[in-house]
């Protein structure tokens, strides 16, 4: 299906309105057929899928399974297919372009560099995006304005011009970490088993750890690297469209690569 693509709402009129009727509007404008969660099935997206089942009988969901995801994901997935009735669309990379990269760069290239860590984003997770794309009007993030410095400007609906100009919605955007625990505590919302062990943020396993009281949410994703860096490529700067810092990629590749602490990495 090619995607039909709709105007935006006035940002002020967005703005103002809760997460629930952010998600009502964008249904109403898309249909449900052609608006779909892009799930990690992180505390935010299980909130956005408690929110979605309320509002529409079977809501599309769907999720990038990069071959490096942790158990306890796979155990939250199925558990929300249990609680939702919900078909969760799975989405993997080509087989073809792991097999060559890991052929030519190793298992675990994305310690090497900034650069290399990005090559295994774009195969992983970023072509696949791509594909569960197709047809669709708009996709569901959770993405949070206090997470990290990336996310600070992200708006609640916004024409997302590096995949195609949908709209991606941002319905928890000017929530805060607190308020989104709150909501899944006294809803019983599914939650992945490895918040309980300090991680805020998951992602694959080895680009993941627990983070200490008082670092940002995202601080154990790629902690080897900048704050400001810490994107895999599938969320685009709301205002440039493009990764953050873009243009001085090569700088931040020779810094990130001077500074990676490998005995920390690799630690048991």
């Amino acid at each position: 299906m090619t995607p039909v693509i709709v105007p935006l709402p006035a940002g002020d009129a967005v703005e103002p309105l809760d997460a629930r009727a952010v998600l009502e509007l964008a249904i109403g404008a898309l249909g449900s057929d052609r608006i779909a969660l892009a799930s990690s099935f992180g505390a935010e997206d299980m909130v956005i899928l408690d929110l979605l089942a309320a509002l529409t009988p079977r809501p599309r969901v769907f999720t990038l399974d990069t071959g490096r995801l942790p158990q306890e994901t796979y155990d939250v997935m199925d558990a929300a297919r249990r609680r939702y009735g919900v078909e969760v669309e799975v989405v993997f990379p080509q087989r073809a372009a792991v097999e060559a990269m890991v052929r030519e760069r190793g298992l675990n290239l994305f310690y090497d560099s900034l650069e290399a860590r990005r090559t295994c984003c774009a195969i992983r997770k970023v072509e696949p995006l791509g594909r569960a794309l197709e047809g669709l009007s708009g996709w569901i993030t959770g993405l949070r304005r206090d997470q990290v410095i990336t996310r600070a400007q992200t708006p609640k609906i916004a024409l997302d011009e590096g995949h195609g100009g949908r709209w991606k919605v941002a319905p928890l955007a000017d929530w805060s970490e607190a308020r989104t625990w709150d909501y899944i505590r006294a809803n019983d919302v599914p939650y992945n088993a490895l918040h309980e062990q300090g991680y805020r943020s998951i992602g694959c396993a080895p680009c993941t750890r627990s983070v200490a009281a008082g670092e940002d949410p995202r601080a154990g994703r790629w902690w080897w690297e900048r704050p400001d860096e810490r994107e895999c490529g599938i969320h685009f700067d709301p205002i440039s469209g493009r990764m953050t810092r873009d243009s001085q990629i090569e700088a931040a590749d020779a810094a990130a690569a001077a500074r990676l602490d490998r005995p920390e990495v690799f630690d048991a």
